[in-house]
This record gives structure tokens, C-alpha cells and sequence, in this order.
């Protein structure tokens, strides 16, 4: 009798790399995804087709898009900043970095970053099993307003007044990022106007 091999329920993406950590072979991967256990993503990744978990698009951005930081609209609806539903997730990667399949679910918007944009102000959410990457409060405001023409003036206003509303905003981080991004004439005036 062999061992079964048993996969974190709470867990809905796998690289090869963590399951060959957790002494899964290649042979052993094969078998699972001959079994319906796991759904083959792409060359790197696997999906629990057991998971058992909260649902989120969020967890598909590293499988399709390495160092994917979850941004723009995405991260927006993230902190509850808008009323805005976006029917793709909105992910950063490096700009030189490439992403070579993208999934028909979830549908992702892929932004490149300079460097300096795709590191600041990155923080990792962890959701039983899962994490992914996605901007901070302050650094998703500063995105918006400096893409505005691509997010849309309205969405991009109804992020800054409800920011400017939130008790846990951080001003300070907020210019210091936008003046980092060579975006701080731009944020003081809509500051001015809307504060």
C-alpha cells in the first residue's frame, strides 16, 4: 500500500518547487493531476482542485505573473477605497520581467513598473494557506492618481475622497510615496481641492 499524499486543504496554489519541498516527486505530481487532486496551471504551478478555503482571484497573480504585486482597481477594492467592481485583476510586474501564459480565469490586467515603482510600498497578505502581494493603502492611492487617464478620473476621485475619510490613512506616507514617484505636484492638488 502506498501513501497517499496529502495536500493542505487551506491551500489553493502550488509551485512545483513547494510541493518538491514537501517530498511531492514529479512522477507523484503526475499522478495527482491524473486524479483530478491537482489542475495543472502551467509549467510552474498547480492548483488544489480540494481546496476547501476562502476564494480569491488574488492567489492566480504569482502562478501567472512572477512577482506579481496585486495594484491600480485591484488593490483599490482590497482597502474598500472604491465602489468599482473590475472584471480583471490588476497586477505589477517588473518591467523587464516577462509573463509567458495568461489564464482565461481569472482575467488579469498586466502593468510593467520601473524598478523603483514595482518595489515601494509592497506588502505580503496571508489568508490560511495562501498569500499574495499587493500594494500598501498609500502606494495604491498614489498609483491611481499617477494612471488616473487609465483608471478613470471618476474612480480615481472616488478613491481619494473615501482615502481622505479612512481613520487609518497615513498622509505623510501618502506625499512621501509621490514624491518618490514624481507624482506629488499632481496628489497636492487634488489634496487642495478635495481636503
Amino acid at each position: 500500500m502506498t501513501n497517499a499524499i496529502v495536500l493542505p486543504e487551506d491551500q489553493k496554489i502550488f509551485s512545483m518547487q513547494e510541493l518538491k519541498r514537501r517530498g511531492v516527486s514529479q512522477y507523484k505530481v503526475s499522478k495527482l493531476v491524473n486524479e483530478g487532486k491537482l489542475i495543472k496551471l502551467n509549467k510552474s504551478y498547480y492548483e488544489n482542485a480540494e481546496y476547501s478555503g476562502e476564494e480569491s482571484d488574488f492567489y492566480y497573480a504569482e502562478a501567472y505573473a512572477p512577482k506579481g504585486v496585486i495594484c491600480l482597481l485591484s488593490a483599490a477594492v482590497y482597502y474598500h477605497l472604491t465602489t468599482f467592481i473590475p472584471d480583471a485583476v490588476d497586477v505589477a510586474i517588473p518591467r523587464k520581467a516577462k509573463v509567458s501564459t495568461m489564464p482565461s480565469r481569472p482575467q488579469m490586467n498586466v502593468y510593467h513598473y520601473t524598478d523603483d515603482r514595482h518595489e515601494l510600498g509592497v506588502t505580503t497578505v496571508k489568508e490560511g494557506g495562501n498569500e499574495f502581494r499587493i500594494y500598501d493603502m498609500e502606494k495604491t492611492v498614489v498609483d491611481i492618481v499617477f494612471y488616473r487617464e487609465k483608471v478613470g478620473i471618476e474612480e480615481m476621485k472616488e478613491i481619494l475622497v473615501t482615502y481622505l475619510q479612512r481613520k487609518d490613512r497615513n498622509l505623510n506616507r501618502l506625499l512621501k510615496y509621490a514624491e518618490l514617484m514624481k507624482c506629488d505636484k499632481a496628489m497636492r492638488g487634488y489634496l487642495e481641492v478635495l481636503v
